[in-house]
């Protein structure tokens, strides 16, 4: 007698035919049955792993289902992302310039600023008028004049206007000069000498950017006007404007007082800043 090989031993053993039977379990009723070979469940296993997998690749690569696999991500998700990105990167380009913006505020409401951050034309200026070297002395013709303009603007509202280099500006208050402008002692303004309550008034056309009480200065108004000008009020009682309001010049922005611990007594401290440079007010307005 001839040995079978182990080849066919194998494919007799795949091919071999096996009965599955279900049946009732009080009964012994035969409800089910099904001839199988090994080789038939195999090939039923394979294909039903093929078409699993085929359907799960299916679901995720075209259903909304691959968002709720890690590593997946849709492209609405995406965009917004894109998005955010792009306003959380302006908002922070906005954030850095209002902190330099209110660094310069600051500043301004601090008197915290170096001699040699002044402009060339302010140094000058405020060397000459204070140099001994010169008498400045009216002249007669000078004088009269004072006197006519004087009494043209007695009952102008917006009172001495003084127009230079294509803007104007109002007398903010008139009163005595108490301090002056001064460079070497970092006072960049001039404070004139009021009685409490004196309308104090905006020297030209421009917008409020800062109202609001400090504890060294009081009561301060900033507003900024065109040709990159400041004009800032400080130690008022109370003020009349808030931040971005519209003003006019002469408009009655605040009342004098004496408020901040700064403060020597009921007077407008007064300051002008042209593109971020302090200039003396007396060069453009007259306050007697």
């Amino acid at each position: 007698m001839t040995k079978k090989g182990p080849k066919k031993k194998f494919a007799k053993k795949l091919l071999h035919k096996y009965r599955l039977v279900i049946l009732n379990e009080d009964t012994f009723e035969e409800r089910f049955a099904i001839k199988l070979t090994r080789l038939n469940v195999f090939v039923i296993a394979a294909l039903s792993s093929i078409l699993l997998i085929a359907l799960t690749t299916v679901l995720i690569a075209f259903t909304p289902l691959r968002e709720y696999i890690p590593g997946y991500s849709s492209s609405k998700l995406k965009k917004d992302a894109i998005v955010l990105n792009t306003q959380t990167d302006s908002l922070k380009q906005q954030l850095e310039i209002n902190n330099l913006y209110l660094a310069s505020i600051r500043k301004v409401l601090n008197g915290d600023v170096e001699s040699e951050q002044l402009n060339r034309d302010s140094i000058i200026a405020a060397v000459k008028l204070e140099s001994d070297q010169f008498k400045l002395e009216p002249n007669r013709q000078d004088s009269l004049l004072r006197v006519q303009v004087a009494k043209e603007d007695k009952y102008n509202f917006f009172e001495t206007a003084i127009n230079n280099s294509n803007f104007v500006l109002v007398t903010p208050a008139n009163g005595p000069i108490s301090e002056g402008y001064n460079v070497q002692e970092k006072h960049y303004a001039i404070d004139v000498v009021l009685e409490k309550d004196t309308p104090i008034k905006a020297t030209a056309d421009g917008t409020v950017i800062f109202a609001e009480w400090t504890a060294e200065t009081g009561y301060v108004i900033i507003i900024e006007h065109n040709n990159d000008l400041i004009s800032v009020y400080k130690h008022n009682a109370n003020l009349t404007k808030t931040q971005g309001d519209i003003v006019k010049g002469g408009e009655v922005i605040a009342l004098a007082g004496n408020t901040g611990q700064f403060s020597t007594g009921v007077h407008l401290h007064f300051e002008l800043w042209s593109k971020g440079y302090p200039i003396d007010p007396t060069n453009f307005i007259d306050f007697q």
